[in-house]
């Protein structure tokens, strides 16, 4: 008994340890924590800072660069589209030039410029609208042909600083929404008093449900 009583008091004395590691060490880990909390708070912080002007800049310049590209974008378009119709222009007469042995940059532009205004001024003539209108037709005349040139004559008739108003004319040829678009001018045009949805009806219905009596904006006239 006396033996047992003795071992009792031994281990009493030992202290205590969980995992190899004593109760001191505990009470030193858990009193050396909150020491060290705010350390890993302000490393955070500092992080997160970082992060967020790293991004600030790089929006900041993915603006400017976006800026940038749409005030040059115009400027190079119609820098590069002149200067293309320079050279352009310039090539109908050049070879000659330099067949001459004249290269000087520009003259070509400038003989197709006048050549233009010479056309013109002889097409105003009565020779020049009669050849004129003998080449249209035989132009007209030839099936492939004859369809460009008169896209190409309505196109430049739209454009052309002297020209009477014209208008937009859709002429159906079936009921699915098919037909031709012509540009005619604004005084052979006759305005019907229709709405769009009439309008439409009679196009679908291939023209059957179109009204007796049509009335246009001026006048009216029975069909």
């Amino acid at each position: 008994m006396g033996a047992r009583e003795k071992d009792r008091e031994l281990e009493r004395l030992i202290p205590l340890s969980i995992g190899g590691v004593s109760n001191d060490d505990n009470v030193a880990s858990k009193s050396s924590f909150p020491a060290d909390s705010p350390n890993a708070s302000t490393s955070a912080s500092a992080t997160f800072k970082k992060e967020a002007f790293r991004i600030a800049v790089r929006g900041w310049a993915w603006k400017k660069f976006m800026t940038g590209c749409v005030i040059l974008s115009p400027l190079i378009i119609t820098f590069y589209i002149t200067w293309w119709f320079i050279h352009f222009v310039d090539g109908i007469f050049s070879p000659i030039y330099d067949h001459l042995g004249i290269n000087i940059f520009g003259l070509g532009f400038v003989t197709s410029l006048i050549f233009i205004f010479l056309v013109g001024v002889f097409m105003s003539s009565w020779v020049g609208t009669s050849l004129l209108a003998l080449g249209e037709w035989f132009i007209i005349k030839m099936p492939l042909m004859s369809y460009i040139y008169a896209a190409s004559k309505q196109i430049s008739a739209a454009i052309s600083p002297g020209s009477e108003e014209l208008c937009c004319v859709y002429v159906p040829t079936n009921h699915l929404y098919l037909g031709d678009i012509l540009l005619i001018n604004s005084k052979d045009v006759l305005r019907p008093n229709l709405s769009v949805r009439e309008g439409i009806e009679i196009v679908i219905s291939g023209g059957m449900s179109i009204p007796k009596l049509l009335t246009t904006i001026d006048s009216e006239f029975n069909l």
